[in-house]
């Protein structure tokens, strides 16, 4: 909702919110609409709901974003990108407006410097970046262009580059992008190879003319060699290699005088050129452009549809389809159609699956990598088996960033049945992850003797301060420790399961029961003093968060935490301060913003949260936190474009996409999904096996009055994953 200037007063909204739930009663538009049996069709055609620009705009009501940003900071608001893609690709080909940025890309930007074959969102990447130019154009290469000139959808994006008068469109494959230019000065077509340039310093390139109409290369990023194979429509007429001021250089294939469309196919390999021709040739060679938008459009089409809504706004619609398209761009495949990929010690290997990126963890495990399982299993398995071979190089499952969540991965994966990887391979690496200093955790072996891992004594502490941030680590620690008990208890290892099962339950031991706090402790077991749990820090105590924010994270044992708590009405009633305690607009952290109250769904820390009034039976008060979530944090700003946070790699559009949907997985080694109401009449999911299993929803209303399961009431509000796959139909009855 673009024209909203969304929470200005958390508090009010919040109770607001409640009141009107309880009188059956809903503010501005309602979610969802219709709401009777068969009173709205199933989307026909997800694609049309995409938006692939959703994520790519900024933040810039400091009233959603909870304070005034320091001149110069664009808050960390998506970081997506508007480019082609297929699912999981190698090729991620996007415009780049701003190297150093998160996606490349800024949408408030008015040039264009290059569109680049690679993508993430996380300051990396934007590899082989390539850029037609003419009109006699000079160093440094860049275009304006307008929005109106400018169009995206799943497989495909356009624009008018309006300094060169070049209209461009892009499409890939897996592994191969397809740029077409049209020239409306053929008398100067000359393409840029901006090769010293990527999110990542560029240590060195080549680039080689090959059989007249193709050159072929390498840019070399220091931790991996990105290879490529470009081929024209056209001869080349020449090449010039030129330095650029401090940058390590560029070079401009000219292809002289001749037809206004000039075609560049570009082969990508992280093993060789050779591979790289090999890729191009096998997933595009002669086809044109419309050919192969149009499969990627299938395959798009195909993923897309396993989850089919009916009802909703055409709001809801599209954020909806547009999450769901951008959980499937991460991880990213690294291997060649011939099997072959560098490993972590730089050797060339040759499996028979596909090798891909590490997942991004710390963000992803929670929800994101949970709906991969689900409608990708086969590329699920393929992603932990080759973070199995990344782990042989070290002893350790490898991880991202923070924590060890290979755990409720690889739990959750097998716990939906995933196979087609080495669970017990995996399972060892998971053991000397939870076992042996060194590795993936850090300060393991103190987490182990005490029980919690301490902060050392540290004086006037600031956002920037970097310690252990041992309150996250233990209570996240603590999570793992509990999916890798259920793959102990799976694989029969009794004595490691019961003792993993006790250590699970060391959230307790950063729980400060005078203050009802998650607390950092020093080495003699005292509390940090001073305490302020409203101050977020980076690390210290806390991984990007607030002692507000991880207080109500202990997702696989939420009946003991509230029992720690004191019991439902000392846990609700400090629940409640979580959304109404106002945010101090003085607290500043980049990747810290957008709040109802201290709740900060910019970030990933506290997103299980909003599920929390579950567990003292008021599913009321959840169902409206996630409602104004909904409402009020997906497409905002002003172009009605922005996240209210980063999007980390799909986690953000997942969690939408779970919540919109009416499940959630809020402890993923458990393999069920906490009901709440769809904001859709009907929610059908058709997953690997052959089954639908639909939920119903029967009006607009958004209290939730009783759950059946093939017509029979359901005992409590998780649906097992075994139901789900089983096909069925569940039907959600409100008040």
């Amino acid at each position: 909702m673009p024209d909203i200037k969304p929470v200005p007063t958390p508090a009010l909204l919040f109770f607001g919110f409640l009141l009107l739930v309880a009188v059956g009663c809903k503010p501005g538009d309602p979610l969802g609409n219709n709401g009777a049996e068969g009173g709205s069709d199933y989307v026909a055609d997800p694609l049309e709901h995409v938006n692939p620009f959703i994520g790519t705009a900024p933040l810039t009501d400091p009233d959603f974003i909870g304070y005034t940003p320091p001149e110069g900071w664009r808050v960390w608001a998506g970081l997506t990108f508007p480019g082609s893609s297929l699912p999981n690709a190698m090729v991620q080909l996007s415009p780049i407006t701003e190297y150093g940025s998160g996606a490349g890309y800024e949408y408030e930007d008015t040039e264009i410097i290059g569109f680049t074959h690679t993508n993430k969102g996380h300051w990396n990447l934007c590899n082989i970046p390539l850029l037609p130019v003419s009109n006699g154009a000079t160093y440094p290469f860049k275009s304006t262009f307008g929005k109106d000139g400018e169009s995206a959808a799943p497989a495909f994006y356009g624009v008018t580059l309006d300094d060169y008068g070049v209209k461009v469109r892009l499409t890939s494959t897996l592994r191969a992008g397809f740029h077409e230019y049209t020239y409306a000065n053929p008398d100067d077509r000359r393409v840029l190879f901006d090769l010293g340039r990527a999110n990542n310093r560029v240590r060195d390139w080549q680039i080689t003319e090959t059989d007249g109409d193709r050159v072929e290369g390498v840019q070399d990023i220091g931790g991996d060699q990105i290879y490529f194979s470009a081929r024209f429509s056209d001869p080349i007429r020449g090449i010039t290699r030129e330095a650029a001021g401090e940058r390590d250089g560029y070079a401009l294939v000219d292809l002289g005088p001749g037809n206004e469309r000039v075609t560049v196919t570009v082969g990508l390999s992280f093993v060789s050129a050779e591979n790289a021709r090999a890729n191009l040739a096998a997933e595009i060679g002669d086809r044109d452009f419309d050919t192969v938008r149009r499969e990627g459009e299938a395959v798009w089409s195909e993923l897309l549809s396993r989850v089919q809504v009916a009802g909703g706004t055409a709001k809801e619609q599209e954020l909806f389809y547009s999450s769901l398209y951008r959980t499937f761009l991460w991880p990213a495949l690294r291997s060649d159609g011939n099997g072959e990929f560098t490993d972590e010690s730089g050797t060339v290997r040759r499996e028979s699956f596909g090798y891909y990126t590490n997942p991004s963890l710390w963000d992803t495990y929670r929800n994101k990598l949970v709906l991969l399982a689900m409608l990708r299993p086969e590329v699920t398995g393929d992603v932990i088996q080759s973070m199995i071979v990344k782990g042989e190089e070290s002893g350790f499952m490898p991880t991202f960033f923070h924590g060890d969540h290979a755990a409720p991965f690889v739990a959750n994966a097998h716990a939906q049945g995933i196979d087609n990887f080495d669970l017990q391979r995996a399972y060892e690496l998971l053991i000397n992850n939870a076992y042996k200093e060194g590795g993936t955790r850090p300060h393991i072996l103190e987490y182990i003797e005490r029980g919690y891992i301490s902060e050392p004594v540290v004086e006037n502490p600031q956002v920037e301060t970097v310690t252990k941030a041992g309150v996250s680590k233990t209570l996240e620690y603590a999570h793992d420790d509990y999916a890798l008990a259920t793959l102990a208890k799976a694989l029969g290892d009794g004595a490691r399961e019961k003792e993993l099962r006790q250590r699970a339950g060391n959230y307790r031991n950063v729980f400060d029961p005078t203050s009802r706090f998650m607390r950092g402790r020093l080495e003699d077991g005292s509390w940090v003093t001073p305490f302020n749990p409203q101050f977020p820090y980076y690390e210290y105590m806390y991984r990007e968060a607030n002692g507000w924010q991880v207080s109500f994270y202990a997702p696989h044992d939420m009946e003991g935490l509230v029992e720690l708590y004191g019991g439902d009405d000392i846990f609700e009633q400090k629940l409640d301060s979580l959304f109404t305690v106002p945010w101090n607009p003085q607290h500043i952290a980049r990747n810290i913003s957008s709040f109802i109250g201290q709740y900060c769904h910019g970030n990933q820390p506290d997103h299980e949260a909003p599920f929390a009034y579950y567990f003292v039976d008021k599913p009321e008060k959840s169902q409206a936190i996630l409602d104004t979530i909904m409402r009020y944090y997906y497409g905002v700003g002003e172009a009605g474009l922005a996240l209210s946070g980063m999007d980390d790699a799909g986690e953000m559009s997942a969690w939408y996409v779970f919540a919109a949907a009416g499940m959630y997985p809020l402890s993923p080694a458990d393999n069920a999904y906490l009901l709440s109401l769809p904001i859709f009449d009907r929610v059908k999911w058709s997953l690997p096996g052959g089954k639908d299993f639909v939920l119903w929803r029967d009006s607009n209303s958004r209290q939730l009055e009783s759950v059946e399961l093939n017509g029979k009431p359901l005992e409590n509000y998780f649906l097992p994953h075994r139901q789900l796959v089983g096909g069925g139909e569940l039907r959600m009855t409100t008040w």
